[in-house]
């Protein structure tokens, strides 16, 4: 099984294609809570050690306007982005140890205003990419940016991927192709409509043991 905490080390490197993916999620991530109207609900998926949440929060204009919930497994992670949040003063970020494939574990956060999903559809099957882009309207408030990421190795899923999103009511911002050895490729789309249906029922993913 993968070590989760050696696998942070990629980001000590600001010329590996782990670094290059961690700028363009900050970017965007950064803009969507610029541009978010009011108070900003913010949940992280697979959040591992907040590298993305907490290095935009901790200078960020908005940061005492974000009410952000981290979801990790990880327990080492876990204490990792708790201590890096405390660090940041970001009294509003709770980082939570808890299996992030299964909605009850962050059903309190609901609706989220962003929604990471980052570091995860390169770890599970096609099909389970299918549900939770899916369900991602489910998880988010009208008008809602999601982000998520994914390598464009062959064969390439990203298209599907971009077209999952755009059948479940996300109008896609943008795509990030990075030029990288790893050929990571970020993505950002806002939900156009409120979604009636509520949350889904059992697991969305499951990690690969790899």
């Amino acid at each position: 099984m993968r070590d989760w905490v050696e696998w942070h080390q990629g980001y000590a490197d600001p010329a590996s294609g782990l670094s290059a993916r961690l700028r363009s999620v900050r970017r965007h991530l950064g803009r969507a809570i610029g541009q978010a109207a009011g108070p900003v609900r913010l949940v992280s998926l697979c959040a591992g050690q907040g590298d993305d949440v907490i290095g935009v929060l901790a200078g960020h204009p908005r940061r005492d306007q974000v009410t952000a919930v981290l979801v990790e497994a990880e327990p080492r992670n876990v204490q990792v982005a708790r201590d890096r949040a405390a660090a940041a003063g970001l009294a509003h970020v709770e980082v939570r140890q808890a299996d992030a494939s299964w909605p009850e574990s962050f059903a309190d956060a609901l609706p989220a205003d962003v929604l990471l999903l980052c570091g995860i559809f390169g770890n599970i099957s096609d099909a389970d990419i299918e549900r939770t882009a899916a369900a991602a309207p489910a998880l988010c408030a009208p008008g809602a940016t999601v982000i998520w990421t994914r390598h464009r190795r062959p064969p390439d899923l990203t298209p599907r991927i971009r077209a999952w999103f755009a059948d479940a009511g996300f109008e896609e911002l943008a795509f990030d192709a990075l030029d990288t050895t790893t050929l990571a490729a970020v993505g950002v789309g806002r939900l156009g409509h409120a979604v009636s249906v509520g949350l889904p029922c059992g697991s969305l993913f499951t990690f690969r043991e790899t």
